[in-house]
């Protein structure tokens, strides 16, 4: 077969320039990639060896080999794992097969010089492999796929392309080359790759060899870091150890090793990043905490042990005490796996309360990254349901720090009987709210919501401690029972409409608006604001609705109509319920400006106004009129 030149995706091309620019300063990281994939294949083999064993026929040791050549400036590390077929190498190792990868190179981007961000983001993305053209001008992959009989050949520069080939190798397994550019012959040096294996991964179970003149010298210890005692593990060791199972290059911000000896025995090391990993709301995201048993890797993709609101999680959990033929498929059903992930999760949030309750500040960080995931488990765990609640954080309209629920009913005012809530895209357009307006003028605390999920959980728990959540946007705002703590003195406080000139306006807005609104009624909730609107008690909260359009879950024509809330103590609503009294044309008059206002309340929800072109011509109308 002749050889074949591809074309690196585009991403790809972009990600190796900043690939080199942001790691110069952690150039030896590259072997410890190439050490820690080659380890990954070697573990995929043995775990497709317990059904097909004749793949490992004749060579059931796996090994990792390091051979270092001075004179040519050539490093391989050689590998007697699982290998790669042709397929393989174009779907590895010439693109980038992951969703949002051009989302991830723009990140890449923004960070310009800032090579601390760059290098997180890239070990998130997992392109370990990439890092070799920070040593090299030329890299070579050899590879023959355990069961296949052809050998193939990956070769590229880096700068742009890459070749394919069908070549010879004796046995399964990978050989990665890498040719040092004249700058980095010090990753020939014996003593420097000593020192990289033993700093990097010592932890890898494969032995990692270093061929000499004579004999392999065995570089690392080779035995699986969490079987060890946890007196004998330093914390640079754990850190590399996360390095290696996370393909990260980011600190642990909390390590979580322990063992469980019974009628189940398992031992789990896991850890949570520092920093958010790329893919966290990725809809083909997978789990990344992988599963042993008796030492043996069974899987990576681990969702039957780790629930996917705890998906942030990294490590590996191995167990005494399943069947080595399990399969992913047999996950859900086996009860075994059910009390080792309640083990876990019980353990993980134990872990989190700890750190929220004793280290507040270290916590926020954790919120912050991983929040909106973990309030995920408050609508799909209802075991844990308790447990999640109390050390969830909110924005509110108290300031900018984040509180606890308990810190909210701490602070509740004397009359106040509900939590109160509102949510939305974000919090600059959900502070802008008029629908808080009359809430903060009485002093009462308003939660924040700008996650997606909270208007999930919410309506399935329906209350903390006895006190119901209650949404600033959803049914009637009863607040005469709460005194008002605003500063204004009563005579300074506008006037509102008298009653009968209110009543009559309210009349005249539901004749010209018809069907597009369920009601119109006066507003408690609205100080500075004309109009607002809410949708009814019982119905579903705007932003929910808004949500469920935008991802069709709602039919068109299908949902609730609002309520318009008006406020009798602004001046336009004043002068309005005025015309509203007279007969004729002041009353016609009011039609336009009853559009437009309805039409400024949609666009204050986020809503698009439906026809853009009356909007235009109500408003010249009204401003013609002197009614604006």
């Amino acid at each position: 077969m002749t050889k074949e030149t591809f074309t690196f995706e585009t991403e790809v091309g972009k990600l190796l320039d900043i690939v080199a620019r942001s790691l110069y300063s952690h150039k030896e990281i590259f072997l410890r990639e190439l050490i820690s994939n080659a380890s990954d294949a070697c573990d995929r083999l043995r775990y497709a060896a317990l059904t097909e064993p004749d793949l490992i026929e004749g060579d059931g040791e796996f090994k990792i080999t390091l051979e270092a050549d001075t004179e040519k400036r050539v490093l391989s590390v050689s590998d007697n794992g699982i290998g790669m077929n042709r397929d393989d190498l174009t779907a590895t190792l010439g693109t980038i097969a992951r969703s949002g990868t051009q989302a991830f190179v723009d990140q890449l981007g923004e960070g310009g010089d800032d090579k601390d961000k760059n290098l997180a983001m890239i070990g998130q993305f997992g392109v370990g492999f990439y890092s070799a053209f920070m040593v090299a001008d030329k890299v070579e992959v050899l590879t023959r796929k355990a069961g296949e009989d052809k050998a193939w050949l990956w070769s590229s520069d880096g700068r742009g392309e890459y070749t394919i080939e069908e070549a010879e190798r004796d046995a399964r397994g990978t050989t990665v080359t890498v040719h040092l550019i004249e700058d980095e012959k010090e990753f020939v040096d014996p003593e420097r790759v000593r020192h990289i294996v033993n700093s990097h991964s010592d932890h890898v179970e494969i032995p990692v060899m270093l061929a000499g003149p004579e004999k392999e010298e065995k570089l690392n210890s080779a035995s699986a870091l969490w079987t060890r005692s946890k007196s004998e593990i330093k914390d640079e060791q754990y850190k590399e150890f996360y390095h290696h199972v996370s393909h990260s290059f980011d600190e642990p911000w909390l390590t979580i090793h322990n063992q469980v000896e019974g009628v189940l025995s398992y031992t789990n090391l896991l850890f949570i990043p520092s920093m958010r990993p790329i893919d966290l709301f990725s809809p083909e995201r997978k789990m990344h905490v992988k599963l042993y048993v008796k030492r043996v890797f069974i899987t990576d993709d681990s969702e039957g042990i780790i629930p996917a609101y705890l998906r942030f999680l990294r490590g590996v959990v191995d167990s005494e005490d399943l069947s080595l033929n399990i399969s992913r498929e047999t996950f859900q059903h086996d009860p075994k796996i059910t009390k080792i992930r309640s083990g876990l999760v019980k353990r993980v949030l134990s872990e989190l309360k700890k750190k929220a309750d004793k280290a507040p500040d270290e916590y926020k960080i954790f919120w912050e990254n991983f929040g909106a995931v973990l309030k995920e488990g408050l609508y799909e765990d209802t075991a844990n349901r308790d447990a999640i609640l109390p050390m969830c954080r909110f924005h509110s309209t108290r300031g900018d720090d984040l509180i606890s629920l308990d810190d909210y009913i701490a602070g509740m005012k004397d009359g106040q009987e509900a939590i109160y809530t509102i949510s939305g895209d974000n919090l600059d357009s959900i502070r802008q709210s008029p629908q808080l307006e009359g809430f903060k003028a009485k002093g009462i605390e308003v939660l924040l919501l700008d996650d997606s999920v909270d208007d999930f959980w919410i309506p399935a728990i329906g209350q903390y401690q006895d006190k119901p959540f209650k949404s600033v946007t959803q049914g009637g705002a009863d607040l005469s029972n709460i005194k008002d703590e605003s500063d204004k003195p009563e005579q300074d406080k506008p006037n509102a409409a008298d009653d009968t000139e209110i009543d009559a306006l309210i009349a005249a807005l539901k004749v010209a608006l018809g069907d597009q609104v369920k009601d119109v009624r006066s507003s408690e909730r609205l100080t500075d604001s004309a109009v607002c609107l809410v949708a009814d008690e019982g119905d579903l909260d705007i932003r929910l609705e808004q949500m469920l359009r935008q991802h069709n879950q709602l039919q068109e024509g299908m949902g609730s109509k609002r309520i318009l809330e008006i406020n009798p103590s602004h001046p336009t609503i004043k002068r309005m319920a005025t015309f509203a009294k007279q007969d004729g044309q002041a009353i016609d008059a009011l039609e336009d400006t009853a559009h437009l206002l309805f039409d400024q309340a949609r666009l204050l929800e986020g809503e698009t106004i439906d026809d853009a072109a009356a909007f235009a011509r109500r408003l010249s109308s009204v401003i013609e009129k002197g009614l604006g």
